[in-house]
């Protein structure tokens, strides 16, 4: 699954911004990836720490687990309606500006919060490790932020400390909370364009393609169909396949895997008339990246994950976890025409070994990681079904 976690909720507070205490100026702290994604630890009025996900995407914060609601004693002022990218509607969340937050040794106080009644993303199941929500654009406003993905590591200082910042200057532009940037990229269907892009380290792929002239983005011939992910209003389907090259900067890729969601599932329902895409992190995590919202700058350095390929699952198969006292992985998705599908791998069976090592100790990101990794490769699938044991076997294909 491709997370693809925006907001289109407008709940402003431009005063509030996190804050250093004493003459402290920067900190620094460790990360951990998943999918692509930062988990930072947050505490939420003096309780904690919490799994959130640190997001160029959303503006306020994002309260996914409504039980915190009265762990932390949080009191809401009301009910809103949200809207998102998704095939369903707009869902139910509660707004407060009740809630202090501490990241490191920063802290901010009643930071604009939107607590979803209900967890629709179920983004815990799908990365492995418990998540309470999403951190945004009140903390990326408050400092200079980099996002160090070859060490793990996030930094954070007061704007305009003195120092040269390294890496090649990336102009963006701040709208409605969040970062934009020109790109190019190219393709045979319709050559080189130049396109705008939110830049948005909360989404785990590398770019999403949702329109051009106004029109669905031309969708290559050589792609599959696919879930692109959960927005906030629900699943978004589409298609995958890549672009010949894109370019950042002075930066190229090449062959770089692109989503075309449907167009009414996102194109349709994002503000920003302007708006070409989405550029996620599958693409910025192949940098050290460096955040300056004071200056509209944003800063590249390569790393050595620069020239790695861009590898789609090869297996066709979609997995979550459900946590307990041992982990326990069920299949939500199978790709149809994939060779889990051909090899008559069903929705809902559970894994059970994989080429015969127990998945209860195995990390979900290395499943993830293993179904991409090498075409050909021969997986041996041990899995429950209605309390039988079958064993099924297939090979890694790539298919875009």
């Amino acid at each position: 699954m491709i997370l693809i976690i925006q907001v289109c909720a407008v709940i402003t507070a431009q005063g509030q911004q996190f804050y250093f205490k004493g003459k402290r100026g920067k900190d620094a702290m460790p990360f951990l990836q998943v999918k692509n994604l930062i988990i930072i630890p947050l505490y939420l009025n003096d309780k904690g720490p919490f799994n959130f996900i640190l997001d160029t995407g959303v503006g306020p914060l994002i309260i996914t687990d409504p039980g915190l609601i009265d762990s932390i004693g949080i009191k809401v002022s009301r009910s809103i309606k949200i809207s998102g990218l998704g095939s369903g509607n707009e869902i139910d969340a509660y707004i407060s500006n009740d809630v202090s937050a501490q990241l490191g040794k920063s802290y901010i106080d009643n930071i604009p919060t939107a607590i979803l009644k209900q967890d629709i993303f179920g983004l815990s199941n799908y990365l492995g490790t418990k998540i309470y929500g999403l951190l945004g654009y009140y903390f990326f406003k408050s400092f200079i932020v980099e996002l160090r993905y070859s060490t793990k590591k996030l930094l954070f200082k007061e704007p305009y400390s003195a120092g040269k910042i390294k890496g090649e200057r990336i102009p963006i532009e701040i709208s409605a909370y969040k970062p934009y940037a020109n790109i190019s990229i190219e393709n045979p269907e319709y050559g080189l364009v130049e396109i705008k892009t939110l830049i948005d380290n909360g989404a785990s792929h590398a770019i999403s393609l949702e329109r051009l002239h106004e029109k669905p983005f031309p969708v290559p011939r050589a792609s599959i169909k696919a879930n692109l992910g959960v927005g906030m209003s629900g699943p978004i389907d589409g298609s995958i396949g890549r672009v010949s090259a894109l370019r950042i900067g002075s930066f190229t890729l090449k062959r770089v895997l692109a989503s075309y969601p449907q167009y009414d599932d996102v194109a349709a329902k994002i503000f920003l008339k302007d708006r070409n895409g989405n550029l996620g992190a599958d693409i910025l995590s192949r940098f050290n990246v460096i955040f300056d919202y004071a200056d509209n700058s944003m800063y590249l350095r390569k790393n050595g994950q620069f020239n790695r390929p861009f590898e789609h699952d090869m297996s066709g198969i979609e997995v979550y976890m459900e946590d307990g006292k041992i982990r326990r992985y069920f299949i939500s998705r199978i790709e149809p025409g994939s060779p889990a599908d051909n090899a008559g791998i069903l929705v809902d069976d559970e894994i059970m070994t994989i080429n015969f090592s127990p998945v209860a100790t195995t990390k979900l990101d290395d499943i993830g990681h293993l179904f991409k990794s090498v075409e050909g490769k021969t997986i041996i699938l041990t899995i429950r079904r209605n309390d039988e044991m079958i064993v099924k076997v297939f090979k890694l294909k790539q298919r875009i």
